[in-house]
């Protein structure tokens, strides 16, 4: 038996190890990207239908405040107790609080020309479509910019709520700008985090995982479309 390479037989392993590794996150990925797709869809058909509904568009206009605490409700749970959940109640939050965010967004269809929202949601595919692919392919840790873009997350939530009461057009540009920035640099490194998070996860099920990283990347699209939609949108 002298002939035998025991390096070979550890490279070999080491290699189907790897191959099974990358599977698997592959695997997961989609299933993430699913429900995303699955999210966004419901929420721009119950936007469309609200809109077009004058009974229903007046009701979430009149509780648009208890619909965004609702839905501050349903990502707190799916945040901070979905290590608790099954996949199917995560995945019901999900859908719940896609649907309660087609109700609250579907008020820019009053604001904007139809037009200028759909080039606003073209342009967030392209840029999610490309800072996604970038966090999954680059081989440079990305978790340095957490710290960055949590302090940028900050900023913007701040002067967003300053800029309520200031009502400036100027704060408003700039924080849209710093929205697009921070979103844009939260896809790559939430993309990166989420395929890590596939490796050591401490959820009760794969499906709750996925659904919850649908939720993370579900939000920071949403949140560059509305910041485009912002600098680019033409008002009726």
């Amino acid at each position: 038996m002298a002939w035998e390479n025991p390096g070979w037989q550890t490279t070999s392993s080491s290699e189907v190890h790897s191959a099974l590794v990358q599977e698997s996150q592959r695997a997961f990925m989609s299933r993430v990207y699913g429900w995303m797709f699955a999210g966004l869809m419901l929420t721009g058909v119950v936007a469309l239908y609200t809109v077009s509904n004058e009974a229903l568009l007046q009701w979430a206009l009149q509780w648009r405040l208890g619909l965004l605490v609702a839905e501050l409700g349903a990502v707190f749970a799916l945040s901070f107790l979905a290590a608790r959940l099954s996949g199917p109640v995560a995945a019901a939050l999900f859908l719940g609080y896609a649907a309660l965010t087609g109700m609250t967004l579907s008020i820019y269809f009053l604001i904007y020309t139809a037009g200028s929202i759909g080039q606003a949601l073209l342009m967030t595919g392209g840029v999610f479509g490309a800072l996604s692919l970038y966090g999954t392919l680059t081989k440079k840790d990305l978790s340095a910019w957490g710290a960055f873009l949590f302090m940028g997350l900050v900023g913007v939530v701040l002067a967003g709520v300053a800029n309520i009461f200031l009502r400036s057009e100027g704060m408003s540009f700039v924080t849209a700008c710093a929205c697009v920035v921070v979103f844009a640099g939260l896809t790559a490194y939430d993309t990166q985090k989420l395929r890590q998070m596939h490796a050591s996860s401490g959820y009760s099920s794969a499906a709750t995982l996925s659904v919850v990283g649908a939720l993370t990347l579900y939000l920071d699209f949403i949140n560059l479309f509305l910041a485009l939609l912002r600098l680019f949108g033409r008002r009726r």
